[in-house]
């Protein structure tokens, strides 16, 4: 997942609200610079390489007044760019524009990444309380109407100026944001579009908070081990050691995962405690407390809904989806529609599989239940392909999979070599940091790897800037992916599962596109790209796991360093398309209710989260008992607290490219160090500073088709 953070993603997604009072903006923020201290880090650009952060000088009192500052700055930067005398031209305007905001960018690069993993009390409260500002500042932007003005003027003669491909795209990227943020909107419909996105900036920044805080609290814990049958003796000890993290000593603690399913129900061998497990995932953030997040994100989506009316849509997602490749919510309906009939009848005829497993336990069971499914999926998979878990993990060490693995994988493909640094600060003894050097030894970015899972760490894995690359500004990147793997206990290996290789690779795809970063201009530059194009790069990249050659390089025991066997690869390979209706159907679901959750009229009022959920999938024949959304409404923080409103589709969009792109490489002779540039050179490379679209239909040579993601499914 490429990980946008809320202050980020409220400029760049024009999250915005009006600004009429610059002045007394400017003044308020002012009064709060009295606060910042000169020997506050962020004042200056950091003397590490590549401006990597000195997180042993970063304390946590640094933010607030640096992030207060920071919007000060970027505030009089923007005026002072509106308010130009001069008539408007590409570089007295746009070029401006991209070098205004240095500190604040320097200060939210570290911030959004502190703030998801590895956050506190103070880090989330600055996060409450500067949403607001950010909203306004927001305003200074894009509904000012003198910097408009100039922005339109330049866009409606962009073909009689001499401008570079590159520089006409970002005319073209500045002024379709300033119109769908509502900048031709009149006065007193930009107040009420202030008003709506302080709210929605609040709302979000609190929901965030809310669902760390659900997840922690909803951790399952036990005193007695035997309730735990089915757990190896490594995992008792991580569960007795995160016990201990949480003042729980001679106790056992399974923390939640952001996911639906948690991975611990396919060794709990008593169906009573997958059940209490399972039930403390599906219901963490509804119940009636505190953390009960109903109410919230009802209030979020109508919010959006009135938002998108006002500037003229017929819901949130048809504005949302404006500038991705998909372009409407009825094309994505209609993609769906070519995916769901295939995926269910795939789920309930694994489900009637399963169930003859269930009766050996429960003679009186008619259905597999949610909590039930993956431990006899399991053991089908042990019947069915004879491969086990527990077989597998042993060779897959976490150090050797990232650097004999994914950095391997990036050596053959792209030449790029990888040298550990140990005098770089880092933010959390867990962190690693490496040099990422290009086939012409020139060194191209730092790459921060952070793994554990921690209670104060946001679930899921993600990948983002700290530094962005751009040739304008003189910066390369410094980029971090973030995992969330269970650490052993102390003298433990730390030995990871299939499903942990393939994140280590797709996160990584995303570092890639970040580090092959080639624009001019920060706001075009790698990552930066449309969500249904950005998970491509990440996707395609986790077919390099099971490449013969760099399987062979990684998978080895961690204790006798032999290779894992053939015939176990084999199992692997031959069990990819297990399960998928299952896996498919939980993704569809969960794709499905963000867009229900985005259609909706601005004129609907939501009085009940859950029945809400339930008619959306009733409704286009996704509400499967057995087959629980992979994120329930309540805690899906990708859609309500991060920036894939209306853009969860987006991973099997991008799935449909992955393998359509992975079967031109198989018909081109694979993975091989020619495609690799055809694909850096084409792909990786441009950032948004092309017709994406376009440019993937060059890089194969024809129109994309869904196809090769069903064949590799099993549903073909």
């Amino acid at each position: 997942m490429k990980r946008v953070t809320i202050f980020s993603f409220a400029l760049s997604l024009g999250l915005l609200t009006a600004c009429n009072n610059q002045d007394k903006d400017v003044k308020e923020v002012s009064n709060e610079q009295n606060k910042i201290s000169m020997d506050n880090p962020f004042l200056e650009e950091s003397k590490l390489d590549f401006q990597a952060p000195d997180f042993s000088k970063i304390k946590d009192e640094h933010f607030r007044p640096a992030l207060e500052e920071g919007i000060r700055q970027q505030l009089a930067e923007i005026i002072a760019i509106a308010d130009n005398e001069d008539l408007p031209t590409f570089e007295n305007t746009f070029v401006e524009l991209e070098k205004s905001g240095r500190l604040l960018a320097r200060v939210q690069g570290v911030f959004g990444l502190l703030a998801s993993a590895n956050t506190n009390d103070a880090l989330q409260a600055i996060q409450q309380d500067l949403a607001p500002k950010f909203a306004a500042l927001s305003d200074a932007l894009f509904l000012n109407d003198n910097l408009f003005n100039r922005v339109k003027t330049i866009h409606d003669k962009v073909e009689e100026l001499e401008l570079d491909a590159e520089s006409k795209r970002l005319v073209e990227y500045y002024y379709q944001k300033f119109v769908s943020a509502g900048a031709e909107l009149s006065g007193e419909s930009k107040e009420t579009l202030k008003r709506y996105n302080e709210e929605l900036a609040s709302l979000r920044t609190k929901l965030s908070n809310m669902l760390l805080a659900a997840s922690k609290d909803g951790a399952f814990v036990v005193e007695d081990k035997d309730l735990l049958e089915g757990f190896s003796e490594g995992a008792l000890a991580t569960a007795a050691e995160d016990a201990k993290l949480e003042g729980k000593e001679g106790q056992y603690l399974i923390p939640l995962q952001n996911t639906t399913q948690q991975p611990a129900l396919t060794n709990l061998k008593r169906a009573d405690v997958r059940q209490e497990l399972f039930e403390n995932a599906y219901v963490r953030a509804e119940k009636g407390d505190k953390n009960d997040t109903r109410k919230i994100i009802a209030e979020i989506a109508m919010l959006r809904a009135k938002r998108a009316k006002l500037l003229g849509f017929d819901s949130f997602a048809h504005w949302s989806l404006q500038d991705q490749m998909a372009k409407t919510p009825e094309t994505v309906e209609e993609f769906f529609s070519k995916l769901v009939p295939a995926a269910v009848a795939k789920a309930k005829k694994e489900a009637t599989e399963l169930l003859v497993l269930a009766k050996k336990d429960n003679p009186n069971a008619t259905e597999v239940n949610a909590w039930d499914w993956n431990y006899y999926a399991e053991q089908l998979r042990k019947q069915k392909y004879d491969l086990n878990e527990d077989e597998i993990t042993p060779y897959l060490e976490l150090n050797n999979v990232l650097e004999n693995g994914v950095f391997f994988a990036a050596n053959q493909m792209f030449g790029l070599e990888f040298k550990e640094r140990h005098d770089l600060p880092v933010y959390h003894e867990d962190v690693k940091v490496y040099d990422v050097i290009d086939h012409d030894g020139s060194q191209i970015g730092l790459f921060y790897s952070d793994n554990f899972k921690r209670s104060n760490k946001g679930g899921g894995a993600w990948m983002s800037n700290i530094v962005d690359q751009s040739h304008l500004l003189g910066t390369k990147p410094v980029i971090y992916n973030v995992c969330n793997f269970t650490k052993p206990a102390p003298g433990q290996p730390v030995l990871i599962s299939w499903d942990d290789v393939t994140t280590l690779f797709h996160e990584f795809g995303h570092a890639l596109h970040g580090f092959f970063a080639n624009q001019q201009y920060v706001s075009l530059s790698g990552t930066s790209t449309p969500r249904d194009f950005v998970e491509l790069p990440s996707q395609l990249n986790e077919h390099c796991a099971l490449d013969d050659k760099i399987l062979a390089n990684y998978a080895k025991h961690y204790e006798t360093g032999k290779p894992m066997p053939k015939e176990l690869v084999n199992k692997i390979k031959a069990a990819s398309t297990f399960n998928q209706g299952y896996m498919l159907t939980e993704l569809l679901a969960a794709a499905e209710l963000d867009m229900q959750w985005h259609t909706i009229s601005a004129d609907l009022v939501i009085n009940d989260a859950n029945e809400f959920e339930e008619t959306s999938l009733k409704k286009v024949g996704l509400w499967l008992e057995s087959v629980p959304p992979r994120y329930r409404s309540t805690y899906f923080s990708h859609i309500f607290g991060g920036g894939y409103a209306a853009g969860y589709y987006a991973y099997l969009w991008t799935e449909m490219l992955d393998y359509d792109a992975f079967a031109w490489f198989n018909e081109n002779g694979g993975l091989t160090r020619e495609n690799g540039e055809r694909l850096r050179e084409m792909i990786l490379s441009v950032g948004n500073s092309v017709d994406l679209a376009e440019n993937y239909k060059q890089f194969i040579g024809r129109e994309p088709s869904i196809q090769p993601m069903l064949k590799a499914r099993g549903m073909k």
